[in-house]
């Protein structure tokens, strides 16, 4: 995403590359990986004294109150470095969820915590089968008095294990379909929490246990009417998670083009081997489209296009096979160093799968794309 950018725009990108350059490099990321997992210190700088988990929020919350194509900027960035931080998690999927499906009131206690780095939120919602949306939500939310509680368990939540702030997603037993959710805004730390060994080693995953009860002001909006709210949060953010994806593939391509100019082998350079040209062309034109499915993905957002959800998960789709496509060619190009764990190629080849199926894989995303047209045609 690089044409028609404003002036301020351009600031919040290059702002967000130059620090993350200078803070966010492999070795401090291979020490975070091999030691807590996530980098405490480089979320308080980079949401809480740079702001940037407030970019989205609305500036009567708190926020800066910009848009999504500043959000798809710096996810683009952290998607560069690898960064272990929970932005997505809190910035794009708890924010938006709570700006879609919360009272005003609850917004304005929610959100500006967020937006002062000082809360860490999730989405805590997959049953332990991992199944698409909304057919695989997990916790179970019941009447209790006045009140409600919340049981069951939420598998495979991003950062869930050190997640101040869950938005837990739960079903009404008997319900179906978008039907019956309740997003419910639930304290962590007196919750049962199990950090995974995660594939991904930069974004680690939880699993929570739960049975707890709940008071009524806990529930984002109206209890059993917030399906439109998630679908339309989920939505949002496989089009900032498609921006991320493309980050991955362009410092992959990078490193592999400037690894191609250092290597010598038989007496040349690899990179003037015509297969090694063949396959960093493909790259590149993998990367390109992916880059412009992005972009319409963000743009489609912002302006809030009746079309939205279909092209978030095109770009969700198409995205997903070409950073696979693109992380495992760069370790192939990278040669014997490639497979070694001291590499980093490898991280990006994980980060790569892991965000593939994040929010659901692509084939579901391409079903849902399918069904799209066809809903089109029937309606023409």
């Amino acid at each position: 995403m690089t044409s028609g950018l404003t002036d301020e725009q351009i600031f919040i990108r290059d702002s967000a590359r130059d620090f993350l350059r200078d803070q966010a490099d492999f070795d401090r990321l291979r020490r975070t990986v091999d030691g807590a997992g996530w980098d405490r210190e480089l979320w308080a700088s980079f949401a809480g004294e740079l702001g940037f988990a407030g970019i989205g929020i609305a500036e009567a919350h708190g926020g800066a109150g910009l848009g999504t194509v500043e959000l798809a900027l710096i996810a683009e960035e952290l998607g560069r470095t690898l960064a272990p931080i929970p932005w997505f998690e809190t910035a794009v999927l708890a924010a938006t969820a709570i700006a879609e499906a919360g009272s005003d009131a609850q917004k304005s206690a929610l959100l500006g915590p967020i937006a002062r780095g000082e809360t860490i939120v999730t989405l805590a919602m997959r049953d332990e089968a991992g199944r698409p949306i909304p057919d695989g939500i997990g916790p179970v939310i019941a009447r209790d008095g006045d009140g409600w509680r919340l049981s069951g368990c939420a598998h495979f939540v991003p950062f869930g294990a050190v997640a101040d702030l869950l938005i837990v997603a739960a079903r009404e037993a008997g319900s179906s379909g978008w039907d019956g959710i309740s997003l419910v805004a639930l304290p962590a730390a007196d919750l049962k929490r199990e950090a995974l060994n995660s594939f991904d080693l930069t974004r680690p995953l939880g699993h929570v246990d739960l049975d707890v009860a709940v008071p009524a002001d806990a529930v984002l909006g109206e209890p059993g009417k917030a399906g439109a709210a998630l679908r339309r949060t989920l939505a949002i953010a496989c089009g900032i998670l498609a921006s991320e994806q493309v980050g991955g593939m362009q410092r992959t391509l990078d490193e592999t083009v400037e690894y191609s100019r250092q290597r010598v082998q038989f007496g040349r350079l690899i990179g003037s081997f015509q297969a090694m040209k063949h396959r960093m062309a493909d790259m590149k034109l993998w990367l390109e489209a992916a880059r412009s499915a992005a972009a319409m993905a963000a743009d489609a957002i912002a302006s809030d296009a009746d079309d939205m959800e279909t092209l978030c998960s095109s770009a969700r789709a198409y995205c997903s096979d070409a950073y696979l496509r693109i992380a495992a060619d760069g370790i192939q190009l990278h040669g014997g160093i490639g497979f070694t764990w001291e590499h980093h190629a490898h991280l990006f080849f994980k980060r790569a799968r892991a965000t593939a199926t994040l929010l659901d894989p692509p084939a579901h995303h391409r079903e849902l794309v399918a069904h799209a047209i066809i809903d089109t045609e029937k309606a023409a």
